[in-house]
């Protein structure tokens, strides 16, 4: 079941969505949940999605199967979406005369009147909690503990008036379950309770503290600042330094100067911002520096659509960086990926000495939806760095193209490094083959890279006559499309590492008589990067650049029809 509230911005759609999900996961229900809002502090109109399902479900989709307005123009975005399946729920005041009008299934309920009833505005979320909890049958003692535990801080009485909204949302609820109607019927799966609930950014954050990140500087930029905001929780019991720094240009450089001082560094940021870093980037590829950069992107250009959704990113983060010096970049495609991709960058960067990226998305990053466990059996927290003898050469030309790393005061040698070009000692020169070695030197790391490349998932029959190709966010509405489908002659491969760029995908293209691409981008970034590399095309290019999710129903519309 797909349900969407529609309101405003500081009308509590975030704290409705978190309790939601957290109430239903914990009675059994599979869940996923995204808000798509606007730039704005107060008014416009927002909106969250939350899936309840009896299987696993993390798309956002186009279908609502239940529409609850909370404002007056809360359905004027939602006429191609609200269909005469959909059931209208709320006050009479906030639906649309067309839907009162028409054969739309209309339930009246005067949520207004109720939180008025039970002590004010405030409360209408909490009786909504209650409406929806009896609608799908949810124990009532249940909601009551999620309610205490979520309110926990409030004073007792503000508690205790939430719990009363609770019951008489509960009650209006109970009275929609009328004998011999049809009712929402949601098989429960086992275990579910006990898994964890979880969004991009939580992923993101643990996913460098299991990497050994010690040291986060950034600038605050949507959608990016979650991850600031959660180091900025967890820096007492992690003792990870946090520095909101003063703009972009400083976080890079920071970061980087951690990273020469034996730190961790990770820097977090949207494209926006990561424009302003990327001389620091080419500072890195110089310095041979490790930089871990995460980047949450959103469309452009400039400031674009600042708390939208977009993959447009990708050829900017590949050729940042004036200069010619190797790099990985990965995208995390679901939450687990997002941990263990973010875990991975920090090994990539510490022992190649390159900066690695990691690739989401305000759509990634800002989804919710409950997954078994995170493999927490990696844990990079042992540096690549050696002890300095008295000799010590920072750049010593090496066949794998990975000198050892010094830092200063761990040992006898002087770490020398410069943003110039330099011998193995770290002095400036103009030597032509010195700099023609130097240069040789940092791009064998690509060898280093390819070794421990991250192979393409492929989900599908062997014997596909259809490949559908995608990258990073992606990944789950196009599963979920193949599946709507129903085709058994599909198969889909979904890239986690765009960087280097696995060598077998030109195989996996040439078995396919149709081959197809989905990224939300204009111009299939990642389509061109492909027949850059491999001389292949595609024979159909999915492509969404709105600010919305790319959406399971986008890609079936699409291929429906178009498939061999």
């Amino acid at each position: 079941m797909s349900i969407v509230f529609s309101g405003q911005a500081g009308q509590g759609l975030q704290t409705l969505e978190a309790i939601t999900t957290k109430l239903f996961k914990r009675f059994g229900y599979h869940v996923f949940s995204y808000s798509e809002y606007m730039s704005r502090i107060r008014g416009g109109n927002n909106t969250t999605q939350v899936r309840v399902s009896s299987r696993r479900v993390a798309s956002y989709t186009r279908r609502i199967d239940i529409f609850i307005p909370m404002q007056k123009d809360a359905m004027r975005r939602f006429h191609d979406r609200i269909t005469h399946e959909t059931v209208i729920i709320g006050d009479r005041a906030f639906i649309e005369e067309r839907y009162l009008e028409g054969h739309y299934p209309v339930i009246e309920v005067p949520l207004t009147a109720l939180a008025r009833d039970a002590g004010g505005a405030v409360y209408g979320n909490t009786i909504l909690l209650g409406l929806l909890s009896a609608l799908f049958y949810v124990d009532r003692q249940l909601m009551e503990e999620e309610l205490r535990t979520f309110f926990s801080s409030l004073e007792e009485q503000r508690l205790q008036k939430n719990l009363h909204a609770a019951e008489i949302g509960y009650e209006e609820g109970k009275k929609l379950l009328k004998p011999g109607q049809a009712a929402i019927s949601i098989e429960h799966s086992e275990g579910v309770e006990r898994e964890l609930l979880m969004d991009g950014i939580n992923a993101v954050g643990l996913g460098a503290l299991a990497g050994g990140c010690t040291f986060v500087s950034s600038y605050p930029m949507s959608p990016s600042t979650g991850v600031l905001v959660f180091f900025t929780q967890k820096a007492g019991r992690s003792s990870v330094v946090v520095e909101q720094a003063e703009d972009e240009i400083s976080a890079v450089n920071m970061a980087i100067g951690s990273w020469y001082a034996g730190g961790r560094a990770l820097v977090t940021t949207s494209g926006g911002g990561f424009a302003l870093m990327v001389e620091g980037v080419s500072l890195a590829g110089c310095m041979e520096s490790p930089l871990v950069v995460h980047i949450g992107q959103r469309p452009g250009p400039a400031t674009g659509l600042p708390t939208r959704t977009e993959q447009a990113d990708l050829l900017f983060v590949l050729h940042s960086g004036h200069g010619e010096f190797p790099r990985a970049i990965l995208a995390p495609g679901n939450i687990e990926q997002a941990f263990a991709l973010t875990r991975h960058a920090f090994y990539l960067a510490d022992k190649h000495q390159v900066p690695a990226f990691i690739l989401t998305d305000q759509f990634l990053l800002e989804s919710r939806y409950n997954i078994p466990e995170l493999d927490t059996s990696k844990v990079y927290d042992q540096p690549f760095i050696v002890r300095t003898e008295k000799d010590y050469r920072r750049y010593t030309l090496t066949e794998s193209g990975i000198s050892p790393r010094g830092v200063p005061g761990f040992g006898a040698g002087r770490v020398r490094t410069d943003s110039d070009e330099h011998d193995e000692q770290g002095f400036i020169t103009e030597d032509f083959g010195m700099r023609t070695a130097m240069v040789r030197k940092r791009l064998k790391k690509m060898d280093g890279l390819m070794e421990e490349l991250l192979p393409p998932a492929f989900i599908g029959p062997e014997d596909y006559e259809n490949i559908i190709v995608c990258w990073g966010s992606s990944y789950h509405p196009v599963i979920e499309a193949v599946e709507m489908l129903g085709r058994k002659d599909t198969a889909v491969l979904h890239f986690s590492q765009i960087y280097p760029l696995a060598p077998d995908i030109a195989g996996y293209l040439s078995r396919a008589r149709k081959k197809i691409i989905a990224e939300s981008n204009a111009t299939s970034q990642f389509g061109r990067l492909i027949t850059c590399e491999t001389g292949m095309d595609f024979d159909l290019r999915i492509l969404k650049f709105d600010g919305l999710p790319l959406m399971p129903e986008d890609i079936y519309d699409a291929l429906n029809g178009q498939l061999l």
